[in-house]
């Protein structure tokens, strides 16, 4: 654990971003808030983007991302002593305000203490609970000073049962609008690839038990797939993933996709296959047609199966059709659904038939337009200001 220097003058803010994209989320208003008061101390859980910020961190995101129901039993005691060590450095460190950031089994659970010390709590990216745990609003009404969502629908929910949500734009969309791109010919031909073959761009996901899962289907479908059409590949490989884990099934595969960003995957390819998560909805907003896969342990599937509500899971069919619509911007292929066979099939449907992708990005054009222009991190900045 890192030691804390010396306490400056100025005020102090605890911040709890469990996860990579939770940490990127949090860096912008943490920054913004910096510029306009740079004393303020900030302390808590985080990733490199906070820490390059000078967040003293206790924990990194790449101890805390724990995905599925039997993998976080399986680190409860290590959790536990997260916990622990969190609860009594902000006894000792008496922040003037909290920043909890999506993470919700942990942040839900460090709300209530920080409550019942006086602190207030400003939840930023709330816990999915128009999907699953909707229990969990009776702890965001008692222990959520401030909660601040990213998705317009998120304010209806929440007032039904009582609670008053601030819309604040969607932090994927900001981060988005700040990048910039070389013309396609010229990323193709620093690339080495030949531009009349049809790019697919593979998102494996951000977490180890993600890519042992659906990796290896990917390049089975990409194998499948370069069989029947022209066509390359683009992996967008995670920063915080040892590149070993990514060339041991690249090399059992016999595909040789070409390494780059994500987000150059989501630029230039012509479809992309994707894992759910964030990526889909970043894929959204560069209106590329996707198909979104998922798939975990048998018995992940069978509890999530009886837990979560909703008939889509990618956040590209919520936010383009709707929380509880049957209805499918783009396609999803779940569990066993989730092989090399079906895969490729669904990747050719669109691959090769130009009308249903044109009318794919058409509908994932609208649907980025739900999401916003806002800053959400100057929004979330001006809350922290006001605790502050």
């Amino acid at each position: 654990m890192m030691q804390f220097q010396q306490p400056t003058c100025g005020k102090t803010l605890f911040v709890l971003a469990g996860e990579v994209s939770g940490d990127l989320h949090a860096a912008g208003p943490v920054r913004m808030l910096l510029e306009q008061a740079p004393d303020t101390k900030v302390f808590g859980v985080g990733g490199r983007k906070l820490a390059e910020l000078g967040a003293e961190l206790l924990y990194t995101t790449d101890e805390m991302s724990i995905m599925g129901f039997v993998e976080v039993l399986k680190q409860a005691p290590f959790l536990r002593k997260v916990i622990r060590e969190l609860k009594a450095a902000i006894v000792r460190e008496k922040p003037d305000a909290a920043l909890l950031v999506d993470y919700p089994g942990m942040n839900l659970h460090l709300a209530a203490f920080l409550k019942k010390q006086g602190i207030p709590v400003i939840y930023y990216i709330s816990p999915q609970v128009w999907a699953w745990k909707e229990r969990r609003v009776e702890k965001i009404r008692a222990y959520v000073d401030r909660l601040l969502v990213i998705f317009n629908f998120e304010v209806e929910f929440f007032r039904r049962h009582g609670i008053e949500a601030e819309f604040v734009g969607n932090p994927v969309v900001e981060e988005l609008a700040e990048m910039e791109f070389p013309p396609k010919p010229q990323f193709l031909e620093k690339m080495g690839i030949d531009p009349d073959a049809r790019i697919i761009g593979l998102l494996p996901g951000s977490r180890r038990q993600e890519i042992e899962k659906i990796f290896p289907e990917m390049l089975g479908a990409a194998k499948l797939i370069q069989e029947k059409a022209k066509t390359v590949f683009l992996l967008g490989k995670s920063s915080h993933i040892d590149p070993a884990l990514y060339e041991r099934h690249i090399r059992d595969a016999g595909v040789e996709p070409f390494d780059c960003t994500s987000y150059e995957v989501m630029q230039y390819s012509d479809l992309e296959l994707v894992t759910s998560g964030t990526a889909t909805l970043e894929s959204l907003c560069f209106a590329v047609p996707m198909v979104v896969l998922y798939k975990t342990s048998p018995l992940n599937y069978f509890i999530g199966k009886r837990l979560v509500k909703l008939n889509n899971i990618a956040l590209a069919n919520i936010v383009s059709c709707g929380l509880l619509s049957e209805k499918q911007a783009v396609p999803e292929l779940i569990q066993h659904e989730a092989n090399a066979e079906n895969i490729s099939r669904k990747a050719l449907d669109i691959l090769c038939n130009e009308p249903v992708a044109s009318a794919m990005r058409r509908e994932l054009q609208e649907a980025r337009a739900r999401l916003s222009s806002d800053s959400p991190s100057r929004h979330v900045a001006a809350v922290l200001l006001e605790y502050l």
